[in-house]
């Protein structure tokens, strides 16, 4: 089953409350997304998005311009119906990661959680050249990622691990981190996730 199959049937099948990535309050992609002191006008992207509650509470927070990006066009269907009205400005992104082109110039591009499903050089670099052409000159990457001490796997895929220093040894020398962070995500099972999440400035 190739990615987008395998993310079209996760979020046909289960519910919000069935996987393991749900948070209710996104607390942390939010403290730093506000960290960055970026207008409300700022150009957003939540990479992977599906169907988080980041972008509910962005809204609520007075963001203008966010858009969600994602491999499954379910993930953000559901997301759409969940926001109705509120979600009218929103622009919503059906695409592989690996694959996005845009005109558009972000300042802020936030992934918790999809760049550790990158596991090969040609991914992650095509990635990484997707971010370059996508961020803003003064824009800043947010990126959290399963840590050393997380899980191995999710949803039945291999992933890659990070610490602060792999973090910032595969995004230099383009970028310059800010600061890390690492969180103990509990999941709707009552397991424990930890993750790092690192902040960067871009350097080109």
């Amino acid at each position: 089953m190739d990615n987008k199959k395998h993310w079209e049937t996760i979020y046909t099948e289960k519910q919000p409350n069935e996987v393991s990535w749900t948070q209710n309050i996104p607390t942390l992609s939010l403290e730093l997304i506000q960290r960055t002191n970026k207008p409300k006008s700022a150009q957003i992207i939540d990479v992977g998005g599906g169907e988080s509650n980041l972008v509910d509470h962005l809204l609520a927070l007075g963001y203008q311009n966010v858009s969600v990006l994602d491999i499954s066009e379910n993930a953000l269907s559901r997301c759409k119906q969940r926001l109705g009205e509120k979600g009218k400005d929103v622009q919503w992104i059906v695409s592989d990661i690996t694959k996005f082109q845009t005109e558009t110039k972000f300042d802020i591009w936030h992934d918790r959680a999809v760049f550790h499903f990158l596991t090969d050089e040609d991914s992650i670099s095509a990635y990484k050249r997707n971010l370059l052409n996508a961020l803003n000159q003064e824009g800043e990457l947010i990126i959290g990622t399963f840590s050393n001490d997380g899980p191995k796997k999710c949803s039945g895929l291999e992933i890659k691990q990070y610490t602060e220093a792999t973090l910032t040894e595969t995004f230099s020398p383009e970028f310059l981190p800010i600061k890390f962070q690492r969180e103990d995500h509990q999941t709707p099972f009552g397991t424990v996730q930890n993750f790092v999440f690192g902040r960067f400035k871009k350097n080109i």
